[in-house]
Order: structure tokens, then C-alpha cells, then sequence
């Protein structure tokens, strides 16, 4: 587990969602081949975060990037008919509806979901190329999918220092570095 995805779950659980870690996406053989990679691992979601008074799971993927460049717009903006790069999700709409399909019929598997829960995806980015969070926010909002830029991560973790004592390490380093 990433220290990161870690940190990000806290901030996620203290919003009220339960989340899942590294979840795999049973995809079928035939599914593969209708992705174009035959031979594909099972997809890996970093997190799965799940609002049970919403009914709606992200399907957040989690990218420090904190000694990195970071997040950059132009590579989120790609489109790939077969699925390459970090942004798979994102940049190949055949991949994301067979994964999201997927995924869906899985939680429904494992009763995790129901006919009416939605699916959307998700990023938290650490780092953000020339610190731009603003256009990659636009770039997400305008697909419906949810985006934690470093400034809004920042201000989620200053937060958790106003939460009551709990035995976490991302809440008590929170506490340490505001006091």
C-alpha cells in the first residue's frame, strides 16, 4: 500500500465514504480482447470509495508524483484506442466503459452495490505540472469525475487536525504540524 492511497483514504473516510484498496477488476477474456491487450493483467483501481446515503462509488486512482514533475493536463487529454500510459482510465473511453462495466457487475457480485448505484472515476494528484490544478479541474468537472488537486489535499489533511484523536498516522501528523 502507497502512503499516499493512505492518506487519501483517511480524507476520503473522513468525508463518509468506506473505502477499498487496490481493488481488481475481474475482466473476462473476451472483455480483453474488446480492449485490444489479450493479455492484460487484471485493472487495479487504487481506491474504491463508496457513499452509502449517495449510493455512488469513484473510482479514484491516487498519484503522489511529489518528486515528479506531477500531473500534467496534456497527458490526461489523451485518447488512446488501446489503453497505454498512467491514465488508462482516463484516456481510453473503450478500456474505462468495459473496466467501469465491469467493476459494476463485480460490487454487484460481492454485494457491494445494487441496480441503482453510479460509477464515476476520480484523481488525487500530490504534485500537478507547474502547479496548473485549475484547467485539470475544468478537464475533470466537465466529464463528471471528481478531482483533489495539492491545494484541496493540503486544506482536506490541515483539516483532520480538527478531528478528535484517532490513532492515524496522516490525522496525527496533522495535528503535529498545525499546533
Amino acid at each position: 500500500m502507497d502512503h499516499f492511497e493512505s492518506i487519501i483514504a483517511t480524507l476520503l473516510e473522513a468525508e463518509g465514504y468506506w473505502v477499498r484498496r487496490s481493488f481488481k477488476v475481474n475482466v473476462t477474456k473476451e472483455e480483453k480482447r474488446q480492449i485490444g491487450k489479450h493479455s492484460i493483467p487484471r485493472p487495479e483501481i487504487d481506491l474504491l470509495a463508496l457513499h452509502f446515503s449517495n449510493n455512488k462509488v469513484v473510482a479514484l486512482e491516487a498519484k503522489s508524483f511529489l518528486d515528479s514533475p506531477g500531473v500534467k493536463l496534456a497527458q490526461l487529454n489523451e485518447e488512446h484506442e488501446v489503453p497505454q500510459g498512467r491514465y488508462k482510465l482516463f484516456t481510453s473511453e473503450r478500456y474505462r466503459k468495459i473496466v467501469l462495466s465491469r467493476l459494476y457487475q463485480d460490487l454487484i457480485a460481492c454485494g457491494m452495490a445494487n441496480s441503482k448505484t453510479t460509477i464515476s472515476l476520480g484523481l488525487a494528484a500530490g504534485k500537478v505540472y507547474q502547479g496548473k490544478s485549475e484547467p485539470i479541474r475544468e478537464f475533470m468537472e466537465k466529464r463528471k469525475w471528481l478531482f483533489w488537486s495539492p491545494e484541496d489535499i493540503k486544506q482536506k489533511v490541515t483539516s483532520l487536525a480538527d478531528r478528535g484523536y484517532e490513532n492515524d498516522p496522516a490525522i496525527i501528523t496533522a495535528k503535529i504540524l498545525t499546533r
